[in-house]
């Protein structure tokens, strides 16, 4: 089976109903073009790291604009959508959930997930991101069937931690998710060989959407998002230009690579090191 997905790269700004509107314009544009699944960004409804102003602009769930038309977009085009992550605020608090949507071609919602890692970093550049001071961390993990395909989720900093996705094709995952917003020191740095690796560790196919450019909060993000087959090729890298691309998954090759490296198969548990000649 061949699926053709397609991916959205953008520049989120801080005006949520903007995005909405670009988004579910991009949906139609890329069913029309053929794609029976369409990834987005992490933070693709509005990216901000001023905290209090972004908990000024969040939404409960039901009331978030950019979910409402990704629902709707999905439904009357008839097209799953893996909206990247939304700043959704949880219920009876001021606090925020970085939460991904997998959502049908009925416009159903068929997965959630929240962003279990969250990025607290200073680097070398000056820049300072702390998620933690907006964003409560997850608390489970999302492995979901949409178009044909077992899709295993996570989001950005999460790529970090294989562990995770191992979890995810413990489960039945073939397709792993990780919609971005990735720094440019180390996007450039460490943004393919990661994506790479994880689909070579799990023999699965990687999609990440990805954020790109200069951002109205000042930060600037690294773009090229990707698909990376299950041997590791690249199959599609969008470079830093905001836009749309397809690509064509060949869904058999997963089962092909697996067979060919299974070590999936060969996983043992891991014992504890041996301490023992420390101790003299």
């Amino acid at each position: 089976m061949t699926l053709a997905v397609g991916l959205v790269q953008t520049t989120t700004g801080l005006d949520p109903e903007a995005s909405a509107a670009q988004l579910s314009a991009a949906v139609g544009r890329l069913a029309r073009a053929g794609a029976s699944l369409v990834f987005t960004p992490e933070m693709c409804g509005i990216l901000d790291r001023n905290a209090p102003r972004l908990a000024a602009a969040a939404r409960p769930e039901a009331e978030d604009p950019v979910l409402a038309a990704a629902r709707a977009a999905a439904r009357a085009h008839g097209v799953a959508v893996h909206l990247g992550s939304l700043a959704i605020r949880l219920p009876g608090t001021d606090r925020l959930a970085n939460r991904s949507f997998l959502i049908g071609p009925d416009g159903a919602v068929r997965a959630r997930y929240d962003k279990l890692h969250l990025f607290d970093v200073d680097l070398p550049d000056g820049s300072r991101y702390r998620e933690s001071a907006s964003f409560v961390p997850g608390a489970a993990t999302a492995v979901a069937d949409v178009s044909g395909v077992r899709v295993g989720l996570a989001i950005c900093y999460d790529l970090r931690f294989p562990a995770l996705f191992q979890a995810l094709v413990g489960a039945g995952a073939e397709l792993l998710a990780v919609p971005a917003a990735f720094t440019r020191p180390t996007g450039a740095a460490h943004w393919h060989v990661l994506l790479r690796a994880r689909a070579i560790e799990t023999g699965s196919f990687v999609v990440a959407a990805a954020q790109t450019g200069t951002h109205a909060d000042g930060r600037e993000t690294y773009g090229h998002s990707l698909v990376v087959d299950p041997w590791g090729e690249v199959l599609l890298d969008m470079g830093e230009a905001p836009g749309e691309a397809l690509a064509a998954l060949d869904l058999a090759r997963v089962a092909e690579v697996r067979a060919r490296i299974p070590a999936l198969r060969h996983a043992r548990p891991i014992p504890p090191p041996d301490l023992t000649g420390l101790a003299a």
